[in-house]
């Protein structure tokens, strides 16, 4: 049994690639171009006993992606377990955003969603199993000024992921959503902080580990009828 995990070398991804090891399933870690920190994360892996694939590539690049998917399954078979975690932030407001902020940003977020699901769907279905995770983000549920972009892809995540699990929920698979609040990574640096923690009940940030355990349980065969759903993060901040 293995797990894909998109966006996986680094922050949130790193956190769930290294969870679902712990929880016995072997990697394929994506990435796009931070090699270094993709290999870090498969060295933890290993350490845990489980095998490890880099398996780097642009999401939003389709004829690439499909191309590597079609080698991933003639090689290893379906995965049990697609998280899809990857996606970027081109922080302006919608007045000043530029094209390539918007595109950059929805095809992460949208295409990226398309481009590994529409090869792996029908595998997953026939096999009559598999738990698949998108990770959303607060800002799609409630929207975040400045992030009309980051917000619109995160919104249409989730939408999708609840339509694809009335598509596929007769066949046994899973699609349920994590949406972050304020978590610990790379994407909080620059940014008012100790402001932004007033609207958290919590008054604190969140760890990746703690996301990366709401996702290890919706893998689990505890979460077998749970499936259209989003599991918020936050803290508290949104219910």
């Amino acid at each position: 049994m293995y797990a894909l995990v998109t966006g996986g070398s680094r922050g949130i991804g790193a956190a769930i690639a290294t969870r679902l090891a712990a929880d016995g399933f072997d990697i394929v870690l994506g990435f796009r171009s931070r090699v270094t920190e993709a290999e870090a994360v498969a060295s933890r892996i290993r350490e845990l006993g489980r095998a490890v694939t880099l398996f780097p590539g642009d999401i939003t690049d389709r004829p690439a992606m499909h191309a590597a998917l079609a080698a991933l399954l003639e090689a290893q078979g379906a995965p049990e377990i697609v998280v899809l975690n990857a996606g970027i932030t081109r922080d302006c407001l919608l007045g000043m955003m530029g094209e390539d902020d918007w595109d950059a940003v929805l095809a992460t977020g949208l295409d990226g969603f398309y481009n590994i699901l529409r090869p792996l769907i029908s595998h997953m279905m026939r096999a009559r199993r598999g738990r698949i995770v998108t990770i959303a983000s607060v800002s799609g549920q409630v929207g975040n000024p400045g992030q009309v972009n980051y917000s619109a892809a995160k919104g249409g995540l989730i939408a999708a992921t609840k339509a694809l699990a009335r598509e596929i929920a007769k066949r046994k698979v899973t699609v349920n959503c994590v949406a972050p609040g304020l978590i610990d990574t790379d994407m909080l640096q620059g940014l008012p902080l100790e402001q932004m923690l007033q609207a958290v009940p919590a008054g604190r940030v969140g760890t990746p580990e703690e996301v990366a355990h709401a996702v290890s349980f919706l893998c689990s065969p505890l979460a077998g009828y749970i499936t259209g759903q989003v599991l918020g993060v936050n803290g508290g901040l949104v219910t």
